[in-house]
């Protein structure tokens, strides 16, 4: 039907929009050259996009660039859609233009519509607010974009990630402190080593959440520095001097974290390697929750037939044949989600190493799949502390009888009988099945009262 579209003109001539839609001929023509993915920008990425529109609304006001009237219905309308009333309307996928244009045109469209309507004007008829004139004003796609794509891994990283982490950490220090009491066999090569605590264990998993929490912090540092105000090649041509920092303050102020403009506009722009230093943070972060993540499921193999030295909660049914069978699914849902955020980085690397002179033309990439990686880390971060770490108990027998089993016992016993004697006593160990005390005391090897100080498994594990 006729009144299903509108006609709208663009610099290269009409172009037929749904009737309803905000967005306007430049993002219809996006949509229509980039059917590619079906995925959008995410939801902190059209966030930050809208503040920076209203903050450059409110500079442009203060300043008498921008009619009071004309600033007011923008900022009313960005306001909309950084809280996510129009999310629908944001429909170019996230390969496209690599500077970002046409996302940058989408929400230029969607506020001038919307501010339109909030005037009593015709949707698509750019009067009396214009998607370049005012709701672009002193503004570059090239600095926009990326601008937004900080704010957003910032916050996120920020609000979302660094506060997952801390509930992961506490969740493993409070068994490290719980299982302080326990001693276990240590393994090194996945063989038998030396006797450990199980607290020592989760100690050593709490620090390497502690370690995590601080680089992450130091990325969302180096996320916090804007291009903005470099406009198109990083000279601000279009902009004022003092455009840039008004609206990263206000920004700043609106989401309550500390942002800055980048002392160089031309590198600002140039680079994405801000995006690929917090990149590199949560693929750090995924090795080690790597780990964590396989010992969990290591120590709790089993029940009967495997390591078993901790018992995992039971969750759900493992198996649509075996009967009573579950399985470690928190360990395997992180260790997918830190295979997916691994790859991830290999893509912002590739896509950050992609700046040709004045401009990296790979940044929706890059936000796809930073602000994804930050998103599954901050949901499995949750869900594994909660749903696996805080209900995890340990099997106290289990460890016991591997410690008196273990071969490497013996090493207790070097500084006294010497490192042959004691590979001997332990190779016998091993051929006969009888544990290193049973051949100790048969042989006589050291009196019973010293044998059962050296072998004491406790005073093996320091303090």
């Amino acid at each position: 039907m006729a009144n299903d579209r509108r006609t709208e003109t663009d610099s290269l001539g009409n172009v037929e929009v749904p009737a309803t839609a905000l967005y306007g001929a430049q993002t219809q023509r996006a949509s229509e050259n980039f059917p590619v993915s079906g995925l959008r920008i995410p939801r902190r990425g059209i966030r930050a996009l809208a503040l920076i529109k209203k903050a450059a609304a409110e500079v442009n006001r203060d300043s008498g660039k921008l009619p009071a009237k004309l600033a007011d219905a923008i900022i009313a309308a960005a306001h909309e859609v950084a809280a996510g009333q129009h999310d629908g309307e944001f429909i170019v996928d996230i390969f496209q233009t690599g500077s970002g244009t046409s996302s940058n045109m989408n929400t230029n469209e969607v506020i001038a519509n919307r501010a339109i309507q909030i005037l009593g004007g015709q949707v698509g008829s750019k009067k009396p607010v214009h998607p370049n004139d005012h709701v672009n004003m002193g503004q570059s796609s090239n600095d926009v974009f990326p601008t937004a794509v900080h704010i957003a891994a910032t916050e996120a990283m920020e609000r979302d990630l660094i506060p997952a982490l801390e509930a992961l950490e506490g969740a493993l220090a409070g068994k490290a402190s719980a299982f302080d009491h326990i001693v276990k066999i240590g393994r090194t090569h996945l063989m038998d080593a030396v006797p450990i605590r199980l607290g020592q264990e989760f100690a050593g998993y709490t620090q390497m959440l502690t370690n995590t929490i601080r680089r992450v912090r130091a990325a969302a540092d180096a996320a916090s520095e804007l291009p903005l105000g470099g406009t198109a090649v990083g000279t601000g041509l279009g902009s004022q001097p003092d455009f840039a920092p008004k609206v990263i303050g206000i920004v700043s102020r609106e989401i309550g974290i500390r942002l800055r403009q980048a002392p160089n506009l031309c590198e600002a722009l140039a680079a994405r390697d801000g995006l690929v230093e917090a990149s590199g943070a949560l693929r750090s972060a995924a090795v080690s929750l790597t780990k964590i993540a396989n010992d969990v499921r290591w120590l709790g193999s089993g029940p009967r037939c495997g390591i078993g030295e901790i018992i995992l909660p039971d969750l759900q049914p493992g198996s649509s044949i075996m009967p009573g069978k579950v399985n470690p699914v928190m360990s395997e849902m992180m260790l997918m989600i830190c295979a997916q955020v691994i790859g991830n980085d290999a893509t912002i690397g590739w896509a950050g190493a992609a700046g040709n002179f004045e401009l990296n033309v790979m940044i929706p990439v890059m936000a796809a799949n930073l602000l994804h990686a930050i998103a599954i880390l901050t949901n499995g971060c949750r869900l594994f502390a909660s749903r696996c770490i805080e209900g995890l108990e340990p099997n106290e027998t289990r460890c016991a009888e591997l410690i008196e089993q273990s071969l490497a016992m013996v090493t207790a016993l070097n500084p006294r009988i010497g490192y042959d004697a004691a590979a001997a006593i332990a190779h016998e160990s091993h051929k006969t099945g009888k544990t290193v005390r049973q051949i100790c005391l048969e042989k006589k090897v050291l009196p019973p009262d010293e044998l059962e100080r050296l072998l004491d498994a406790r005073s093996m594990t320091g303090r």
